[in-house]
């Protein structure tokens, strides 16, 4: 299997070191970028497996630089930005980033998102008539349309059973509140938050053992939900 191969959009020489270092450290394959136009094009070309990208470029917007590449991939981009305010990653998010960190960053918690990412795409171009998604002791059947948490099937709602098979599909990202109530409810209902919040909270007592501290349904404060992956 060849090395998976990551293209990095950042103008901050010490960032691009650190990166260089961690990543080729463990079999990555890396090209780097310090302009927005260029990252366009070193996606474009190189076909990475993940896109890592800063939101402060020299010459645009590293959010404008995101909406271009998805219009031909969906490659998945973690961002890496100076910006940690709860409204910069949801707009981040939903111009089509599949994940945000704040910096200054961890190693450990970078190489673990970028696992997350490229477990996540090699699940989706693998995905059949017998897909299972597994985490942990949850199975949910795509196929059959079947929950269990270890040996008991958990019966859901329809309403309940949507809003589980959207975060799968999107499972080890960050899912903004707007895009599950677009995806679940439909365009009409994008501003009703509460709807995501009451429904999350059922799925948590059916699905987990401490819905207090959930293990698998996950809040991004302010952001959205988050489904583990790992």
């Amino acid at each position: 299997m060849p090395d998976p191969v990551v293209v990095v959009i950042e103008d901050e020489p010490q960032i691009r070191k650190f990166l260089r270092a961690t990543l080729e450290g463990q079999g990555y394959r890396l090209f780097e970028a310090t302009t927005g136009a260029d990252g366009v094009v070193e996606v474009s070309s190189r076909q990475p497996d993940v896109v890592i990208i800063d939101l402060g470029l020299p010459d645009m917007d590293g959010l404008d630089v995101i909406r271009r590449v998805r219009e031909w991939t969906a490659v998945p981009v973690i961002v890496l930005s100076a910006r940690g305010q709860e409204r910069d990653k949801v707009t981040a998010l939903d111009a089509g980033a599949d994940d945000y960190m704040s910096k200054p960053f961890g190693a450990g918690e970078l190489l673990a998102r970028i696992r997350v990412a490229l477990r996540h795409t090699a699940g989706a171009s693998h995905e059949g008539d017998d897909a299972v998604f597994r985490v942990g002791e949850l199975r949910v059947h795509l196929v059959r349309r079947q929950v269990f948490v270890g040996d008991k099937e958990m019966h859901l709602t329809p309403i309940e059973y949507k809003l589980l098979t959207t975060l799968v599909r999107h499972a080890g990202k960050v899912v903004t509140h707007q895009q599950l109530l677009r995806e679940v409810w439909g365009p009409a209902h994008t501003e009703q938050a509460h709807y995501a919040r009451v429904y999350m909270a059922h799925l948590r007592h059916k699905l987990e053992a401490e819905p207090a501290r959930p293990r698998y349904l996950l809040t991004e404060s302010g952001v959205g939900y988050r489904l583990a992956a790992e």
